[in-house]
């Protein structure tokens, strides 16, 4: 059967799947984005590290995946939501109830067990609907809606910390989760009883072997890991770049980050234009080539130290903006290549894409020198591989 054939057969979605499908990738920003201005109320109110709690989440983010990947694969991708949605209330009314650091942070690690499903199973059923190029499309739309998040939650969690207490945040994002799983009822399964591997568990996970050993697949993942790693030093430094090195206010400091956001929508709405012009391969290599060429300049400019502040945040904004269409095109590149377990592949993409974060933090805390130096080099090393990786290689067949 043909892929034209195959899409005619599989389920068709309106607008409402849509915003559902981008409100489940968006729910790991607005788990973390939303409490960023309650941090220092939480680190002094709980007497710990507030900063553990992101840890904490990526970790079990990370490491959740790889488990929910395969299940979907084998059952199909509603009930792992369904499950996952209800594992994301309990942690984040866990969260909310907590009176220490450590509580908080291990019901964290238990919210990012259901987080992690909204993103990767909605990158799964785009594959499962829609051919290469036109998931990459669909990519780039529910980019475009979810990069509301990360600009609407840290203003939103400031004001409720400015009238009300850190543990509302968390009483919210339970609230939105059980929302979210009313709505999965309307949500269609995109992978019928014929296309789900029938495989023992034990052989669905040795899937993850055969993908590692898939070099047109790890290709594509590899440059959006590395690039991520790049992406995580920016979130995870800018603030002592930005606050403390140049003196910007807090308030100032969430405007100067939206901005890069605002710059990943804009890139996606326009990827979704190119995407009917020009091949997967062609914009990916072109989009990384001109964040690797930003990260060059950023980190020369940091290393000499001239440019300040503005050339430092013109050219985060490019290496950032990319993201626009990196995410989207290496993503359903990477996916196409292996359709039959897109649940385990979009798992792998995610572990590796957001467990980078965990190696990007770990690299600042080790090298930092309270300058914009140890955070720009990181961006211009990742990202520059990533590059590599991809312009050095020849997708096979």
């Amino acid at each position: 059967m043909s892929e034209q054939t195959a899409m005619l057969s599989r389920p068709q979605i309106g607008a409402g799947v849509i915003i559902l499908l981008s409100a489940l990738m968006a729910l790991t920003s607005l788990s973390t984005d939303i409490y960023l201005p309650a941090m220092p109320v939480m680190a002094r109110e709980l007497h710990g590290d507030a900063e553990l709690t992101i840890t904490g989440f990526l970790i079990g983010f990370t490491l959740a995946q790889l488990l929910w990947g395969p299940l979907s694969d084998h059952f199909g991708r509603k009930m792992p939501l369904f499950i996952g949605m209800a594992l994301f209330v309990a942690g984040s009314v866990g969260c909310a109830m907590s009176t220490t650091m450590t509580q908080i942070v291990c019901w964290r690690v238990f919210q990012a067990l259901g987080a992690c499903t909204g993103p990767m199973l909605a990158r799964a059923m785009i594959r499962d609907l829609f051919s290469r190029s036109q998931a990459a499309q669909m990519l780039s739309t529910l980019m475009l809606v979810m990069a509301i998040a990360p600009i609407g939650g840290p203003l939103l969690g400031g004001l409720i910390i400015k009238f009300s207490s850190w543990s509302l945040i968390f009483w919210l994002l339970a609230v939105t989760g059980l929302v979210m799983l009313l709505a999965l009822l309307t949500l269609p399964e995109t992978l019928p009883e014929e296309r789900r591997v029938r495989a023992t568990l034990k052989g669905a996970f040795a899937n993850y072997i055969a993908l590692l050993s898939n070099w047109r697949f790890m290709r594509y993942t590899l440059g959006l890991t590395l690039y991520y790693m790049a992406v995580y030093a920016f979130i995870a430094g800018s603030p002592l770049v930005y606050i403390r090195y140049y003196g910007v206010s807090p308030q100032h400091y969430g405007w100067l980050f939206a901005v890069n956001i605002v710059g990943v929508m804009s890139l996606s709405l326009v990827n979704r234009k190119l995407v009917q012009r020009f091949s997967l391969d062609v914009l990916l290599k072109t989009a990384l080539s001109i964040a690797a060429a930003a990260a060059i300049l950023l980190t020369i400019a940091a290393g000499f130290r001239v440019g300040g502040i503005v050339f430092l945040a013109m050219m985060i904004f490019i290496v950032f903006s990319m993201n626009g269409v990196i995410a989207a095109t290496s993503t359903a590149a990477a996916l196409d290549e292996v359709p039959e377990i897109a649940g385990a592949a979009s798992a792998l993409i995610g572990a590796l894409q957001y467990g980078s974060g965990i190696v990007s933090s770990g690299m600042l805390a080790l090298f930092s020198d309270s300058t914009p130096w140890t955070m720009s080099w990181i961006i211009g090393l990742f990202t520059s591989v990533a590059a590599l990786v991809v312009l050095t290689s020849r997708r096979g067949h």
